[in-house]
């Protein structure tokens, strides 16, 4: 018998899955058990982390500021948990492939696992995006009034696109915020509001909130018509499910294989931002214990002060500054050229004596656990400075690099890489449950727009393999490749380009509003972030 019932859009869907069912006492209480694991894990290793380091406080507020910033950081992860649970699970829901508690469930856990198998590389992609003064004092007023307005500004676009049922891209508004904060700060120092925003990749995230639905509505369209072509003896895959009725177990299996990739995936990457901005919390407030790796032995350390030299040297050759640079004068010149990107000829000669003051640092003491927390947090910025200019610099000025001075130079830089870029295991842990149990919660208001209120008939298993096989290719090359596309409006799109193949026909009231919320992504969450900016600016004192 066909089980019918009123869909959210007024239509009667055959079919429709039962997204009502409520959680058992025991799935609460594990829900709640994990959650209270978590803070319990993350305060005791956080407390041994610091305690082993010997790093007391002078005084409590920055360590106040600190549990906060960490949990709103931890709350933007599990709002990006519920808010692209859609991604995964709505087509494997429809097509009754999996049932929809099992299908969130099952999701979560991916994303979990993607989140604990990430390199964290990517993690610190993220950073460099944030205004280069910032990041130097991370640990002040301006720098947790940039951590707690970006945090915020997205979590509350998120909520808002939650709240209405559009599945916008939480990496999109993430960026917005940094690109707000990073104007804020430009006009309260009196610059315009370009200075210091790397806007190449803002064009970028902007060409992909334009190619992204383009491309999910194209290729989903296309991968319909070829199934239509191969499996055209199969005519059940293109008929909407009778009751209850599970797709044949092949297409089941697919289905649920890419629903497992697009969790395993969006854990890997989404979580990723999370880890970064809890790393720069921390480097902010206790730079002594997570300041620089404290994995790398002495030798290793003496080894990096030898080469810290010789590439210095070599640098020196390629070009003479117009005055003799004084070290505060030297990060004076590359902190203002990774603001504006203004070659000069200052840079490199302020590159080399930045490089021999990390050296000299590691050759008077190569054990880095003896150094004092001032030295660590001057050493780690000397690090991020030295590290960016090198990218930009090889971006902007490949001639400067030839031969042994650019295998030099790229050592070097690697060496500061495994200093400065580590992710401890807790933090990863934290991440990958935040973002876990967030996948758990919240998930019906944008899975039912995407499997109900993009097209009038409803998913047919063709149709949701067509749209999740174009998601997890994409996520999966995005993660590779590093392209800026959103997974969120591929598959949205691909939805819609399959009931277009289909000539089921759209809901235009719904797909003039996920176009309305793609477009506003940017603008509103730099609108939100810039202006928290200034608020907490005005609000903060300095600790």
């Amino acid at each position: 018998m066909k089980s019918t019932a009123i869909a959210s859009n007024g239509l009667i869907h055959e079919g429709r899955p039962n997204l009502d069912h409520k959680p058992s006492k025991l799935t609460i209480f594990t829900f709640v058990s994990l959650m209270i694991f978590g803070l319990g894990y993350m305060i005791y290793n956080l407390t041994h982390d610091i305690t082993a380091t010997l790093e007391s406080p002078t005084t409590l507020i920055p360590y106040v500021l600190l549990g906060v910033a960490l949990l709103i950081a931890l709350a933007f992860e599990f709002v990006n948990g519920f808010h692209d649970t859609a991604n995964a699970v709505a087509t494997v829901i429809y097509t009754h492939s999996l049932p929809a508690t099992t299908a969130v469930v099952w999701s979560g856990f991916f994303n979990f696992l993607g989140v604990l198998a990430s390199s964290g590389l990517v993690a610190f992609g993220i950073i460099a995006l944030l205004p280069v003064e910032l990041i130097l004092q991370v640990g002040s007023a301006s720098g947790f009034a940039m951590i707690f307005a970006l945090l915020i500004a997205a979590i509350l676009w998120n909520l808002g696109t939650w709240f209405f049922g559009l599945p916008a891209s939480s990496s999109h508004t993430l960026v917005g915020s940094i690109v707000g904060v990073g104007i804020a700060n430009a006009l309260l120092h009196g610059r315009s509001a370009t200075a210091g925003i790397d806007w190449a990749q803002v064009e970028k995230v902007g060409a992909a909130l334009l190619i992204s639905p383009i491309f999910g509505l194209g290729l989903a369209a296309a991968v319909y018509f070829l199934m239509k072509r191969l499996f055209a003896k199969r005519p059940e895959l293109f008929e909407a499910p009778e009751g209850e009725q599970p797709p044949p177990l092949w297409i089941r299996a697919l289905l649920i294989l890419t629903c497992t990739g697009v969790s395993f995936f969006h854990g890997s990457n989404d979580g990723q931002k999370g880890m970064g901005l809890i790393m720069l919390i921390l480097v902010g407030v206790v730079p002594m214990t997570y300041g620089l790796n404290h994995a790398i032995s002495t030798e290793e350390s003496a080894e990096f002060a030898a080469l810290a030299q010789v590439t210095a040297q070599e640098l020196r050759q390629i070009q003479v500054p117009n005055t003799t640079l004084m070290y505060d004068q030297s990060r004076n010149v590359l902190t203002t050229y990774l603001r504006d990107k203004q070659m000069n000829p200052n840079v490199v000669p302020a590159l080399a004596n930045i490089i021999e003051n990390i050296g000299e640092q590691a050759r008077v003491e190569p054990d880095i656990k003896q150094w004092n927390s001032k030295v660590v947090g001057n050493i780690r910025n000397n690090m991020y400075l030295t590290s960016e200019t090198i990218k930009h610099l090889e971006k902007s000025q490949p001639q400067l690099w030839q031969g042994k001075v650019k295998e030099d130079v790229d050592a070097f830089k690697r060496n500061m890489d495994k200093a400065t870029k580590f992710i401890p295991t807790w933090v990863k842990v934290m991440v990958a449950l935040a973002l876990g149990l967030g996948t758990m919660v919240g998930w019906k208001r944008i899975v039912v727009t995407v499997g109900e209120k993009i097209g009038k008939s409803h998913l047919t298993y063709a149709q949701g393999a067509s749209a999740e096989l174009v998601a997890v290719s994409t996520i999966a090359a995005a993660d590779v490749f590093g392209m800026p596309v959103s997974t969120t409006h591929v598959l949205s799109s691909g939805i819609a380009g399959t009931m277009v193949a289909n000539k089921a026909g759209l809901q235009k009231s719904t797909v003039k509003n996920l176009l309305l919320a793609w477009v506003l992504t940017l603008p509103a969450a730099i609108l939100l972030s810039g202006s928290l900016f200034w608020l907490f600016s005005k609000l903060f004192v300095a600790v």
